[in-house]
This record gives structure tokens, C-alpha cells and sequence, in this order.
């Protein structure tokens, strides 16, 4: 049974730590800016992959640091993804973020995420999370694709119109709710064709 709540993080407001910036660090970080290109990250790692580097040349928001990880880098941090080559040291910054009540992400060790980094479906403003518990990334990566398939393109001025319309309402909150749900019932119609 999968008990994971999701939630859509601000990570343009929120402090994220990465340690490692090899193949591993490369993929969180590129997967983290595909879908937040404002997130503000810290990646500190003793070599810095020049993929790495090339993904981030021209981003204020995001600094590299070659060191090794010490337990100071957590300061200040809301969020930390361990993804180092060396299992032992990714160990060392999940109890090191237990301690200090820091949410953190192992790369490859369910055991060891407050959180994890599944996969994600964007048009315009609507976006979807699919997750499998940490179970299949690869089910999650299908997924994405099928739903990448089959949302429209132009979902995101369906979601703009129906905005507009929202904030030409007048009434109580009952009655919004009611008026926008008849007004989008006719999206989804089991069993016919739209």
C-alpha cells in the first residue's frame, strides 16, 4: 500500500542541498530543474562532472562547491538529496539529516527517503506526480509517458478559461464549487467519447 502524500514544493523558496555531481547527481539535478528551473540548490561534491557543470553554467540560482560533505553544509537547508558513488557517505547524510529534522532523499535506498523524486507530467500549469513507492522508477518513467501522450496541449488554457471564469463568481464557497464543478463534469465521461 502506498501511504506517500504528495505535495507540490516552492523549491524557488526552499533551501536544497545535493551532495554528489556525478551520473547520479546529474540526473536529480536535471531532474529537479526540469520541473523547477528556479529551485535554489547547493550541489557539493569533491569532483564536479563538466555535465554538471554545463547543465548549471548561466543559473544564479545554483552553486557548486567542491569539497567533500561535512555535516555544516545542512545548515539552513529544508531539503537534501544524497547522491554519492560511496554508500556509506550517503548513509552519514541521512542520519546526519535525522538529526537535524532535515527532509532527505537517498538516491537508490527507499529505506533512507523522507521523500521521493518520482516522475512528472507538465503542461502549462497543470502537473501530474506519479509515484510507486520507490518501488519501479521505470513503471513511473511508462507513466509519465503514456500521460505525456494523451493530455492535450492545450490543457493549459482550458485550466487558464476556467481561472477567468472562477474569479467572475459571486457567492459563498458552496456555490463556486458547485458552479465549476457543471462546468467541467462534461471532462471526464466513462465509457464515451468526447
Amino acid at each position: 500500500m502506498n501511504e506517500l502524500y504528495p505535495v507540490f514544493l516552492k523549491v524557488s523558496q526552499l533551501d536544497t542541498l545535493l551532495v554528489g555531481a556525478g551520473f547520479v547527481g546529474l540526473e536529480k539535478l536535471t531532474f529537479l530543474l526540469k520541473s523547477s528551473p528556479n529551485a535554489r540548490v547547493t550541489v557539493v561534491s569533491k569532483e564536479i562532472s563538466e555535465a554538471v557543470r554545463e547543465l548549471v553554467r548561466n543559473k544564479e540560482n545554483i552553486k557548486l562547491i567542491e569539497d567533500s560533505y561535512h555535516p555544516d553544509y545542512l545548515e539552513n537547508r529544508h531539503l537534501v538529496i544524497a547522491a554519492t558513488n560511496f554508500p556509506e557517505i550517503n548513509k552519514t547524510i541521512y542520519e546526519d539529516c535525522k538529526q537535524r529534522s532535515i527532509l532527505v532523499n537517498v538516491a537508490d535506498t527507499p529505506d533512507c527517503c523522507d521523500f521521493y523524486l518520482g516522475g512528472i507530467v507538465t503542461k502549462g500549469n497543470v502537473k501530474i506526480a506519479i509515484s510507486t513507492n520507490g518501488k519501479s522508477p521505470t513503471t513511473a518513467k511508462r507513466l509519465r509517458q503514456l500521460l505525456e501522450e494523451i493530455i492535450p496541449e492545450d490543457i493549459n488554457e482550458m485550466v487558464e478559461n476556467i481561472h477567468k471564469y472562477r474569479e467572475t463568481l459571486k457567492g459563498d464557497f458552496e456555490y463556486k464549487v458547485e458552479a465549476l464543478n457543471r462546468l467541467t463534469e462534461g471532462l471526464i465521461q466513462k465509457g464515451e467519447k468526447v
